[in-house]
This record gives C-alpha cells, sequence and structure tokens, in this order.
C-alpha cells in the first residue's frame, strides 16, 4: 500500500517541469549535489565536534556549552540548506530515488537520528549545569552522542550508496528485497 503510494507520487513528482528541468540542466543536477554535500561536512562537522567534546575526545578544557553555542548556528544553516537541496535531489530523480533501498534506509536512520537529537537536547537542558566544565560529559549524553555519531555516519555511507543502488527492480527476483525497495509493478507480476 506506501509503496504504491509512493511510486505514484514519484511518478506524479517526475512528470513536473521543474523536475524535469533539474535532471535537463547541464550543471543544475552537479551543483544541487555538490551544494548537498559541502553543507552536510558543515552541519554534520559541527555536530560531530560537539558530540566529540561530549564524549570528551577533543577541547577538554572549553565548556561544553560554549561549543554548542558556537556551532548552534553554522550547524543549523547548514542543516537547512542540506535538507532543501536533498529535497530537490529527490525531486529531480523520484522515480529512481524513492526506489532505492539506500534511501529508504537513509530515511529511516534520519528519522532516528532526529528523535535522538531532540531527546539529546532535551537531557542536555534538563542536565545539572555542574557537569559543562568537566571534561567528559555525563553517562546519558555520552551514550545520545555516540548513537549520533552512529546514525549519521550511517546517513551519510547509505546517501553515498544511492547512486549505485544495487538493486534493479527489473532485475531482482527476491520478494523482501522487491518490496523494501518499493518494486511496485516487480512484486505484482511474482
Amino acid at each position: 500500500m506506501i509503496n504504491e503510494l509512493l511510486l505514484q507520487f514519484g511518478q506524479w513528482m517526475e512528470a513536473q517541469q521543474y523536475s524535469q528541468m533539474l535532471v535537463a540542466g547541464y550543471y543544475s543536477y552537479s551543483w544541487l549535489e555538490a551544494t548537498h554535500v559541502l553543507t552536510l561536512m558543515v552541519s554534520i562537522g559541527s555536530l560531530f565536534i560537539i558530540d566529540f567534546r561530549m564524549l570528551g575526545w577533543i577541547l577538554p578544557n572549553v565548556s561544553a556549552s560554549t561549543i554548542a553555542d558556537r556551532l548552534h548556528k553554522p550547524m543549523m544553516i547548514g542543516f537547512a540548506i542540506m535538507f532543501i537541496t536533498g529535497f530537490l535531489l529527490v525531486y529531480a530523480k523520484p522515480v529512481e530515488t524513492i526506489q532505492s533501498l539506500w534511501f529508504r534506509i537513509k530515511m529511516v536512520l534520519l528519522v532516528l537520528a532526529f528523535i535522538n537529537a531532540w531527546i539529546f537536547n532535551a537531557k542536555m537542558k534538563a542536565a545539572d549545569g555542574n557537569w559543562d566544565n568537566d571534561s567528559v560529559a555525563p553517562r546519558n549524553l555520552r551514550v545520545g552522542a555516540i548513537l549520533s555519531l552512529v546514525l549519521w555516519c550511517g546517513v551519510v555511507t547509505m546517501g553515498r550508496y544511492i547512486p549505485y543502488d544495487w538493486v534493479d527492480c527489473d532485475k531482482t527476483q527476491n520478494s523482501t528485497i522487491l518490496w523494501a525497495a518499493g518494486c511496485v509493478d516487480q512484486l505484482k507480476a511474482l
């Protein structure tokens, strides 16, 4: 059911004039992809510095709140641009992207990373401030930092795999993989 809806939505997007323009333009898709990757480095890089500080791996003499405050704005700007360009990349090649197993895994990891970030920020605000100058954050914040690192590494890895998708709907016969990749027509044929 959900795969059919996603495929129909992808087909509708692909039929839009602007979607076709993004792919047909000589540099437009490449510029979008480059901007997406560059802002990824800014946002994820800032986030990793904060996570590394929470784990006590870098800058132990600088308070955690100072690092978080200074990196918050560039990180949020990077995330905003990254999500806009990510949406446009999907909009340019919607059917191909929606039927990518790696894209689907990336979206699940992205949702989990956002849930972790929301919980992490809530725990950080609720934590007693006397740890701020300690070289290592309290255990619950360190767990959140490790989860953040693992989830975002997964998001980046899956995003990198998307152009090299090994699941070809026309050639795959495994029904589980066809379902996971959203290959609606091929599932109906089995």
